[in-house]
Formats: structure tokens, sequence, C-alpha cells
């Protein structure tokens, strides 16, 4: 039986006087400000940035000042701390601050991703991508990231459901599952770690790093293709009381994502993915439409993101599954009714979108 075992969030506390306020400019006390910690930037958020950059978030009366934290952890501290109104991160850090006490309890009011969005990448491949499977982690390492994260517990779910055990005995052909690594870094620490062999990153972080390897990295995969069901995996939080005295600044900012996701959907639908790339184009410098629609086919091909922004309790209960299996979730009485409240995401989701 796996000893289980709760996440010190608050050892992080002191992270909150790390992200200071003014790190999302001022906002001040004008409700229709909104100041928005995203846990990393990814082309896995795309319906957040189309959002922006289309001027979705301007027509509902908001102003969205967005930071990226560089993990669930840090952003979460922001919440907690008032440096954020809100949070794009992983539904595990609402749980971890029900465990921890936290009062003005954050709540998931909206979701945006309903599986991994993590690629796996392999040091010096020489098979076939359509042939790689997880009997090939065995007796290598992999970086999953940070202990506790949502990337790293999912790795580490389905390496386990498949019958392969994780630990450091190569020779008995063990995964040795690196979960000790920021977020942010995993793409450094791979390059420098040559005795490991995979690791996981994000779009558009994994085309990138493929492309400016000369062929010594290759992607040959996705973690969502090994999960069976639907996944939470990152959704918008606020705390009890943003949501009670800002209902209607809530309403019209996940109004302003479901326009962005409509609008992807209809780039994809018309087979226009330069298009829905180039409304990426203020969020990812140096990047080009047609590589940011590559990377926005590649969440399209695993269905990456929900139409529907209210979280079902049949996934906010894989993700406690997915958890429980790292060790991390106690319990306690924390309910899908007691993280997630609907109420808003229900309403979004009656309304018919328009695009212009």
């Amino acid at each position: 039986m796996k000893k289980l075992k709760k996440l010190p969030f608050f050892t992080l506390a002191g992270v909150a006087c790390l992200f200071p306020a003014f790190a999302f400019g001022c906002g001040g006390p004008d409700p229709n400000t909104i100041n928005l910690s995203e846990v990393t930037h990814s082309t896995f958020y795309a319906p957040l940035y189309v959002a922006i950059n289309n001027g979705y978030f301007e027509e509902q009366g908001l102003k969205v000042n967005l930071s990226n934290g560089g993990g669930s952890n840090v952003s979460m501290s922001a919440l907690v701390s008032g440096s954020a109104n809100i949070v794009l991160v992983g539904p595990e850090t609402v749980v971890y601050t029900q465990q921890e006490g936290i009062k003005d309890q954050p709540m998931v009011f909206g979701q945006l991703t309903q599986t991994d969005g993590a690629f796996i990448v392999a040091r010096d491949y020489e098979g076939n991508v359509e042939d790689f499977n997880l009997d090939m982690l065995k007796g290598e390492s992999i970086i999953g990231g940070r202990e506790g994260g949502l990337p790293a517990m999912t790795l580490q779910y389905i390496i386990e459901e498949s019958g392969l055990t994780i630990g450091t005995n190569k020779d008995a052909d063990e995964v040795d599952l690196i979960d000790n690594v920021e977020f942010n870094a995993i793409g450094s620490t791979f390059v420098s770690r040559k005795d490991v062999k995979y690791c996981t990153l994000f779009e558009p972080t994994a085309t990138e790093f493929v492309n400016e390897s000369n062929g010594e990295y290759k992607l040959i995969g996705s973690v969502s293709q090994f999960l069976t069901e639907k996944v939470p995996y990152t959704c918008f939080v606020a705390k009890s009381s943003y949501l009670k005295d800002n209902k209607e600044q809530a309403e019209k900012f996940l109004t302003a994502v479901a326009k962005g996701y409509k609008f992807l959907e209809q780039c994809v639908e018309d087979n226009q993915l330069n298009k829905a790339g180039e409304a990426l184009l203020p969020s990812f410098n140096g990047m080009t439409k047609e590589e940011l629609g590559i990377a926005i086919k590649a969440y399209v091909d695993i269905n990456a993101w929900t139409a529907n922004p209210a979280m079902t309790e049949s996934s906010y209960d894989k993700l406690i599954d997915i958890t429980a299996n790292a060790g991390k979730i106690l319990g306690n009485g924390v309910t899908y009714s007691s993280v997630v409240d609907n109420s808003i995401a229900n309403i979004v989701n009656t309304k018919v979108i328009i695009l212009d």
C-alpha cells in the first residue's frame, strides 16, 4: 500500500512574498480589472490567449493583467496572498488548500482543459514514433516535473497503470521517474542530464526544443494517449469571496474565454490553422503563425480543450485517483462540492457564442 503524504503547500508560503502585486500591474479596486496568474505559458491555454488578443475581454468590459507563475504552487500562493484575483492552475492545488484549512477557500469556477497537455520527448530515439509504448521506459529515466504537480502525478499514474514499476533499480526494469525538477526547468535539466532518456514538455516548448536540437531529440508521443478518461487538468480558480462579490465579472471572464474556444473551434472546422496561429502571435514572440498552427493542431488532436467550462464529478474523481495514486491526497472531507462551484460555468454554458 502506498504511504499517503500531505503536500506541505505552505512550506511554499514564502513564495507569495516573491510574487509582488506589481508583477500584475496596478489593478487597484476596479472590479473590472482582473489580475490573472497562469501556471505556465503554453498553447495548451490557447482559448485564453485568443480571448486576450482578439479583444473578447474588452468586449465584456474587462481588463486582464496576465502573469506567468511558473507552477501551480506559485500561482496559488499569489491567489492566497491577494496578488492575483484569478489563477489558471491544476485543480489539485485547490484540494491542497482545503487540506491546509485556508480561510476564504479557493474554488474552481471554470475548466479550460480536459486532459494532460504534456508530450514525451526522447533523446537519441531511433525507432518509429508510431511504435512508442510505455514498455520502452523500462530501465530508463524520465523527467516528469515537480513532486505534487499534476504533470508528474499523471505521468506516474499512466506508468503504474500500465503495470510498470517506478524505482531506481534499472536492472530490474524499473522506471526512474524524476520528480524534483521545477516545471520551467524541465528542458534545461534534460539537456544537462545526459543519463536521462526521456522528459515531458508542453507545446510550443516541445516542438521548439526538438527543432533546435539538430536531431538529438524527438517528440514521440503524448501523455494523454495513455489516459482512458477525461481529467480536469487546468481550471480557473478564485477565492470564495471574489466569486461572491464579483460574480458578474467572473461570468464575463468565462464568457470571453468561451468565445476564444469558439474561435479556435471554427478555425479547425474551416481548416484555417494559420488563422488560429495568427491570433496567438502577440502571446508568443519569435514564433510564426505556421508554427503556432502546428502547436494548436497538436492540442486539437488530443482533444485538449473542453467546450463546457463546468467540471463534472466523474472527472474530479479521476483527478483524485491520480493524486491518491501519487500519495498526495488524504481525503479529509475534500469533496467535489467543496472544491468546485459550477454556478457561473453553467450560466456561460447556456449562452450562444456568436463570432463577429
